[in-house]
């Protein structure tokens, strides 16, 4: 099944589309070609009915002036760089304070915020977005054209692949921010049995900014080494905890990146649903949702925070004649 339709105008007058594709499986994926926002993926319960396992709106104006992110496609880099600057080759780059004095997923007008060129596949199991980011956009140096693709698979299963190319050095970290609730929307996510495939993470300052440490997560509330629920560590007297009043902290996967392999498995108990996430990307950005009540969690793949000033960690830099690459598989089941 595929469906596009109206999803609503921005003040320009610009008409946004929502797009939905369907598996034979089941699954459905609703994207609109504002931000590449997934704005709801339904997944089969054990009787087949469709629960919608992300949050979202069912209008175009939220997204426009309130949203946390719900189901964005972050870029052109996901997380957080200090001071909103960088250098390459030399020279210093200065991209948009957004949050004062940082630069946060993308800055003011991300691709979150962007309107993307959407066509449907052949196959109609894929949605393939496309945009040119400017030279000079939010203050990245380069031409980047960037291409990000949805698909289902054929066991409830459903992949992002995101690809760019550029025409002058510039940093790249795209991700997809969906909030996920396993119980179709209802109830907060403290209770989720969470597992993810790290031996270390990156604390963070008072602006949630990397310290450059990379810290063991032996001992710590950040071990989930061994499955354990997202709020069962809450009251535990750690200083990143109460820093950030859950977690909000990127996770350094056991392995590095370009294999596409297994990062994290969270289930939801009540239901029995899992969902599992592999990916390419070397870093795992774990969020529990302190902004929504915690009716959702994130789990986003993609480079280190802050990686444009930080040598020591996994590079960035895309330059002329390279592909930026990154894809991720989000698995579903009962």
């Amino acid at each position: 099944m595929v469906n596009r339709r109206t999803f609503g105008t921005l003040r320009d007058g610009a008409r946004i589309d929502l797009i939905t594709i369907r598996s034979a499986s089941g699954v459905e994926l609703s994207v609109l070609d504002y931000g590449c926002l997934i704005v709801s993926l339904g997944v089969p319960d054990a009787s087949g009915r469709l629960e919608n396992v992300v949050l979202g709106y069912d209008r175009l104006e939220p997204y426009l002036d309130s949203s946390p992110y719900f189901g964005a496609l972050v870029g052109r880099y996901a997380n957080r760089i200090a001071s909103a600057r960088f250098p390459i080759d030399g020279r210093v780059y200065e991209v948009s304070a957004n949050e004062p004095p940082h630069h946060l997923h993308g800055g003011f007008k991300g691709f979150d915020k962007r309107v993307w060129q959407a066509e449907i596949s052949a196959g109609g199991n894929a949605i393939v977005l496309r945009r040119r980011s400017a030279d000079g956009e939010e203050g990245y140096p380069g031409t980047l054209d960037a291409e990000v693709t949805y698909s289902i698979g054929d066991h409830h299963d459903v992949w992002m692949q995101c690809e760019a190319v550029t025409d002058a050095p510039t940093h790249v970290n795209m991700t997809q921010h969906s909030y996920f609730n396993l119980r179709g929307g209802s109830g907060d996510v403290l209770a989720y049995v969470l597992w993810i495939d790290a031996g270390a993470y990156l604390p963070v300052d008072e602006r949630l900014i990397p310290t450059g440490e990379i810290a063991t997560v032996e001992g710590t509330p950040f071990d989930f080494r061994e499955p354990a629920a997202i709020g069962a560590r809450f009251g535990t007297d750690h200083e990143q905890l109460r820093r950030c009043g859950g977690y909000d902290h990127n996770f350094i996967l056991n392995r590095g990146a370009g294999d596409l392999s297994l990062a994290a498995r969270v289930s939801d108990p009540s239901t029995g649903r899992t969902l599992e996430i592999s990916t390419t990307e070397p870093g795992l950005q774990f969020y529990s949702g302190q902004v929504v009540k915690h009716r959702g969690f994130c789990l986003e793949p993609q480079h280190y925070p802050d990686s444009p000033n930080r040598p020591g960690f996994p590079s960035t830099l895309l330059r002329p004649g390279e592909r930026y690459r990154s894809l991720t598989r989000y698995t579903f089941s009962n």
